[in-house]
């Protein structure tokens, strides 16, 4: 329970609480972030502390685990964005960063667990043996980790495909379809000149676009990779190829564009793989 709940925390803050235009200029907006996680933090503190100790030694089972994990948090997220500002790097490295950052801030909230709490190593990797065994969790523990997968499903997938499949150029984000023309002209028609071969033919391609429609794109992933989840969940691994069918469908036109194609395939793969690992997690909590 501590540390779900600790991690559930976390995730909150980071990622519920913390809004695109924060994510963006992280040094301005690094105070209110790091308030979001003390307040997040000292809540599942708060509640650990009742339930576990009955509010004793409130030095050691809440001021000390709140200030590590909160002054760790602020350590690991100065020293990215000293990184990432540092040096112009690929998509593909800052999702690296990206990864590292969040591994880095649950190893901290393991290590808080083991300094304060008294939690063994062995049984934290017993607990989480006990998924994959006959043990089965709780049920207000097997609900933290049911809210943990959808955030990891939700916005921390978000983020994972956003940085695999990159930017990409708005005119073809938004491209919606190609017209070709064509008007066959006569040189010399409407003059007195006689009728001769010299045709020639002029063509005009015209280019559409949709108005972009981020936020419907990123719902649209949601929803796709909790259907993927529950999908998984219940044995039903025929039915995900439906999902990618009706997306194919939907974007039909687009794919006719071959690098708005790819760019669509890599989006969708990415996600699709991201819902089966966290769905195989699901399995086995209810198997």
């Amino acid at each position: 329970m501590t540390i779900l709940l600790l991690l559930l925390a976390h995730f909150i803050a980071d990622f519920w609480l913390q809004s695109d235009q924060m994510v963006k200029h992280k040094i301005k907006y690094l105070k209110k972030h790091m308030i979001h996680h003390l307040l997040t933090t000292g809540i599942a503190l708060v509640f650990i502390w009742g339930y576990s100790y009955e509010f004793q030694h409130v030095f050691r089972y809440f001021i000390l685990p709140l200030a590590f994990i909160n002054v760790t948090h602020l350590l690991i997220d100065w020293l990215k964005i000293k990184l990432v500002n540092a040096n112009k790097i690929s998509n593909l490295t800052s999702l690296g960063y990206f990864l590292l950052d969040q591994a880095l801030h649950v190893l901290m909230i393991l290590i808080a667990g083991i300094l304060f709490f008294q939690m063994q190593t062995s049984e934290m990797a017993a607990s989480l043996a006990d998924l994959y065994g006959e043990a089965r969790l709780n049920l207000f523990d097997a609900t933290l980790l049911l809210l943990i997968i959808y955030i990891l499903a939700t916005s921390v997938s978000g983020h994972i495909v956003k940085y695999i499949i990159g930017s990409f150029p708005s005119e073809l984000a938004n491209f919606a379809g190609a017209l070709t023309l064509r008007n066959q002209m006569n040189h010399a028609a409407g003059t007195n000149e006689p009728q001769t071969e010299n045709n020639f033919t002029e063509e005009y391609h015209y280019y559409t676009y949709s108005a972009p429609l981020r936020s419907h794109g990123k719902w649209i992933g949601y929803i796709e990779r909790l259907l993927v989840i529950l999908l998984t969940a219940i044995g039903a691994y025929e039915s995900i190829a439906f999902i990618i069918a009706a997306k194919s469908i939907a974007r039909f036109k687009q794919l006719d564009d071959r690098n708005w194609a790819e760019y669509f395939l890599l989006g969708t793969l990415s996600s699709i793989l991201l819902g089966l690992v966290l769905g195989l997690v699901v399995q086995k909590m209810i198997l």
